[in-house]
């Protein structure tokens, strides 16, 4: 069946890191959601490939994904080229999603950059009859970039309230205990002194303090928002 919400990312724990929230509020309202690892992390410092099988699995029990796949792409390799971008497009269409979460395409690991960019140009191939990859013709309507952890002053487009899935957010992290026990920086994440796990917890409350929230996850797209209803915004202005 095909799902509503797919995250995609470079590394098992990427998206636990950065939108594990928006799916497990996804979920909650019965939409179904699904992750694409497109490496194993086979090249990381820390735990080993099999290991982060083992931690993937239960973190997504814990965010009630309909699914999660891996690409079995090279990792500390991606590449947007043509063999890659086939590859994604079988996935895509094989999970049909209507809307596309990806890493932001600026990042100090080349593995989230590149993650970006294929996956985004393999959004939109999926859609093209004739691409001659696996599965029927499918484009996601809408594709959004995850804006946690940025330096860079760019504003969020929207910030989703996951002030009620955030436990469940660090317990699915927490999973991952070979990457982040101990840790205190982690992909996109830079060193304050503090633990990684006060880290995300520091970063979400600021984020959701953008939108009078106790958590949030910030997104971009690159479209302007429509809004339905004026009189029902949210957001104190003043």
């Amino acid at each position: 069946m095909p799902v509503h919400l797919l995250a995609i990312a470079a590394h098992r724990d990427d998206v636990e890191l950065t939108c594990a929230g928006t799916l497990l509020k996804a979920s909650d309202s019965g939409y179904r959601t699904g992750i694409l690892d497109l490496t194993e992390g086979e090249s990381g410092t820390r735990g080993s490939a099999s290991l982060r099988a083992e931690e993937a699995e239960r973190a997504a029990a814990v965010l009630g994904v309909s699914e999660r796949r891996n690409a079995g792409l090279r990792d500390a390799y991606l590449s947007n080229d043509e063999a890659t971008r086939r590859v994604l497009v079988a996935q895509i269409r094989r999970f049909a999603p209507r809307v596309v979460i990806l890493p932001f395409p600026v990042g100090r690991h080349p593995d989230h950059r590149v993650a970006s960019e294929v996956s985004r140009d393999a959004c939109f191939l999926a859609g093209l009859a004739r691409y001659d990859a696996e599965g029927e013709p499918h484009r996601p309507m809408k594709v959004l970039y995850s804006l946690a952890y940025r330096e860079d002053p760019l504003k969020p487009t929207f910030v989703v309230d996951i002030s009620a899935q955030f436990s469940r957010k660090m317990e699915a992290i927490r999973c991952y205990a070979s990457q982040f026990d101990g840790a205190k920086a982690a992909g996109e994440i830079f060193p304050t002194g503090q633990d990684l796990y006060a880290l995300v917890e520091t970063q979400d409350a600021r984020n959701g303090s953008l939108i009078r929230t106790r958590f949030g996850e910030p997104f971009f797209t690159h479209e302007t928002v429509e809004i339905e209803d004026v009189i029902a915004m949210g957001v104190q202005s003043m």
